[in-house]
């Protein structure tokens, strides 16, 4: 009787020692191992490339090589440029960007509108400053495409057919220049006996998704092309790049690698270019110039989503080696998701269900970090930087670009226009 009288005791003592609910989903795991809990130290230590990131990316941003540091030639020595701006349904941009190319401080320069059949007016508006330009000015009114050209390129080679100049400048119609800008960058031409120059000029945002949207996809790029001086070194086509807002050629380099004629199903133009360039032998320099340039690419959410979604996907394919081409545009949109988006996601998952020990503590590392480095991203980009704060916003978005990129495939529809390319790439 006395040990029976004792079990209830030894129960009680037992019950006492065993842990709570809750502390077996901290110490025990079905094999019947023990996972101790993630310590604070433990969390932030992984969310360390969040913390990197927000040092180093604001810093890269920063890192500029002005196209101001080449002195424009002595007067006596400036060769002609003709500057060619290509136009379709610009009339909301050409009136400005005429009036900055025609104040340049360049001595010999001529611009020409290569209007690509627009439907609002532009070329009428081309046709009234032309008339009181003396000549500096002339309007091409554009032929329809032929099979298989996309219409910049058409435009742009319409307008090199009927230049002049020893240089050819092809510059699009929502840049905005200051006068002394052309002469740096036929100094930088020069001085660096390259066959291109192309700038990197400001990037306007003003609406809400401009700022949201744009900044996630110029640090993109800018992650992947971080090195101007690199570029300017290079000798691979795919570690090429230039900026088809403003392209400044020797007329003899843009003929040998047959102008745009040569590009001519390629929605990244530009770009095609530059590894053309590089692949013929050539060499270009890409520098900064958001001192003296300025353009305002879309206005809307609309405009960002029609414009972007037919460069990503191909720029992304040209900008890695070809084995990983293919995957490319998707693994970017995955690397935007889990950097971006899955930490602030989880963190706010946490306030309304418990999340794993420690994973509360890195979401809230690695989300805070993250808020930090597009605060400080978008104030290197003179965009309002709390319109960092919503980053995850933009980078899902971002994300869905890339995505609708891809899926979109070899399908272009830009500008009231459907075009479907042969796809071609660079060695």
């Amino acid at each position: 009787m006395g040990r029976l009288a004792g079990r209830p005791d030894r129960a009680r003592r037992d019950r006492s020692r065993a842990p709570e609910d809750g502390a077996w989903l901290e110490t025990c795991n079905p094999t019947g191992g023990t996972t101790p809990p993630m310590s604070d130290t433990l969390a932030l230590r992984a969310a360390a490339p969040w913390f990197i990131a927000a040092a180093l990316i604001p810093l890269l941003l920063l890192r500029r090589s002005r196209v101001r540091r080449f002195p424009p030639p002595a007067p006596e020595a400036a060769p002609l440029v003709s500057v060619i701006v290509p136009a379709r349904n610009e009339a909301h941009n050409i009136h400005a960007c005429l009036a900055t190319l025609l104040a340049s401080a360049y001595p010999r320069f001529e611009v020409i509108v290569a209007d690509d059949q627009s439907r609002d007016g532009t070329g009428e508006i081309v046709r009234l400053i032309a008339a009181r330009c003396n000549g500096r000015l002339r309007l091409i009114d554009g032929a329809p495409p032929p099979p298989g050209w996309i219409g910049k390129a058409w435009a742009c080679w319409q307008g090199y057919r009927a230049a002049r100049g020893e240089l050819l400048l092809f510059a699009d119609a929502d840049t905005r220049h200051r006068e002394q800008l052309l002469g740096h960058a036929v100094g930088a031409l020069q001085a660096s006996g390259t066959d291109l120059v192309s700038v990197l000029p400001r990037q306007r945002m003003l609406t809400f998704w401009e700022r949201v949207i744009l900044p996630q996809l110029f640090t993109a790029i800018s992650i992947r092309y971080h090195d101007v001086e690199r570029i300017s070194q290079t000798r691979r086509p795919r570690g090429a790049i230039a900026n088809g807002q403003f392209m400044l050629f020797r007329r003899d380099s843009y003929e040998r690698i047959g102008g745009h004629e040569a590009v001519h199903e390629e929605v990244v133009e530009d770009m095609a270019l530059a590894q053309a360039v590089v692949e013929d032998g050539g060499r270009l320099l890409l520098a900064h110039a958001d001192d003296l340039m300025e353009t305002r690419m879309y206005r809307s959410l609309r405009g960002i989503i029609e414009g972007w979604t037919k460069n990503l996907a191909q720029g992304s394919r040209r900008a890695v080696p070809a084995w990983l081409a293919p995957l490319a545009p998707w693994l970017i949109a995955l690397v935007t998701l889990a950097a971006w988006v899955v930490p602030p996601v989880l963190l706010v998952a946490s306030i309304f269900e418990p999340l794993l020990p420690g994973v509360q503590s890195w979401a809230l590392a690695a989300a805070g970090a993250g808020a930090a480095c597009w605060v400080l991203v978008n104030a290197a980009l003179r965009a309002p930087p709390q319109h960092g704060l919503v980053y995850p916003l933009g980078a899902l978005a971002v994300a869905l670009l890339f995505v609708r990129s891809a899926i979109r495939g070899d399908r272009v529809v830009w500008r009231e226009r459907r075009y479907r390319r042969r796809r071609t790439s660079p060695r």
